[in-house]
């Protein structure tokens, strides 16, 4: 029996030392981190993790210790579909499937990378799935690098027809399209997950499932009471969604190095070296660690609101 893929799912970071080598570690201190925290599914092998800067062997081998390490906990997802042509997709994509992972995502700009239309999309996804095992579940993935490929109402639909697609990360930024998207959807395995926190809380009560943003790598626990309590407690659900909006500006400030920052400060892992982001972001961004005590100090303020709310108090 599949564990359904829904919920409050976080795109995993990928630690490294300071000579740029998966921290191992570390990865493993995170992905308890993230289950202790509330997280029902994890989205591995992501852009967060800079899967464009892995190589194949790095991608499989941080998708089968991620695995290995859930336990069968919570669903387990991963992308790192990152090639250019049909052939390097196919390769890449059953290595990933024979990690055990629960459902390997597609990137939709890589189903059609040349942007010729719905058609050349359809033919790449038939293509791609016929070299995949028949029990695989597959996921979509609007990754907005190298380029945005958002899905079209059409397409939509034809993946929503076929049972073996079960989770869309939403990436069109958009209540009205995350709304429509519900609805084409709600008769289907497809669930769709917004991954916007401008938009959070909304999307979460139009029907969208949970949160797949990059801030639940820093307050996923707050996600989750916003999934799970929020429209119970609107008053402090809309006030708490504010402190998650501002909070989330801060992605532009050298992200993903800068939740690696936080979870450096946190004990979480030991370093914050990135490949995608080689820079020093401390001081290329005045007063970010003050930035950072404040949004550590702004979520413990909201989970003792929450806390004492559950006791009553």
């Amino acid at each position: 029996m599949h564990m359904k893929i829904q919920g409050i799912i976080p795109v995993m970071l990928t630690p490294f030392d300071e000579c740029g080598n998966i921290d191992w570690d570390s990865q493993k201190r995170l992905i308890e981190w993230y289950l202790k925290q509330g997280c029902q599914s994890l989205f591995a092998v992501c852009q967060s993790s800079e899967m464009l800067q892995l190589d194949l062997s790095e991608r499989e081998q941080l998708a089968r210790f991620t695995v290995e390490v859930v336990d069968g906990r919570v669903p387990v997802i991963a992308s790192g579909h990152v090639g250019e042509t049909l052939a390097e997709q196919i390769t890449e994509l059953t290595q990933m499937a024979s990690t055990g992972i629960d459902c390997v995502v597609f990137v939709t700009n890589r189903l059609d990378p040349d942007h010729l239309g719905s058609e050349q999309l359809f033919k790449n996804v038939e293509t791609l799935t016929k070299e995949l095992p028949a029990n695989m579940r597959f996921g979509l993935y609007e990754c907005p690098v190298p380029f945005r490929r958002l899905l079209s109402d059409e397409e939509i639909i034809y993946f929503a027809e076929d049972p073996r697609f079960v989770v869309l990360k939403d990436v069109s930024c958009d209540l009205d399209t995350v709304r429509r998207r519900v609805e084409l959807t709600k008769s289907a395995n497809l669930v769709i997950s917004n991954a916007n926190a401008a938009i959070a809380f909304e999307a979460m009560k139009s029907g969208a499932s949970g949160f797949c943003g990059v801030f639940n790598n820093f307050h996923p626990d707050l996600y989750r009471w916003l999934q799970d309590e929020g429209e119970i407690h609107t008053e402090l659900a809309i006030e708490l969604s504010r402190f998650l909006v501002l909070s989330a500006v801060t992605e532009g400030m050298g992200y993903p190095k800068l939740a690696k920052i936080f979870h450096q400060r946190l004990g979480t892992i030991r370093s914050s070296y990135s490949r995608a982001v080689p820079e020093d972001i401390m001081k290329k961004y005045w007063a970010l660690e003050a930035i950072l005590d404040h949004i550590e100090e702004g979520a413990d303020y909201y989970r003792g609101r929450i806390q004492r709310l559950r006791e009553g108090r």
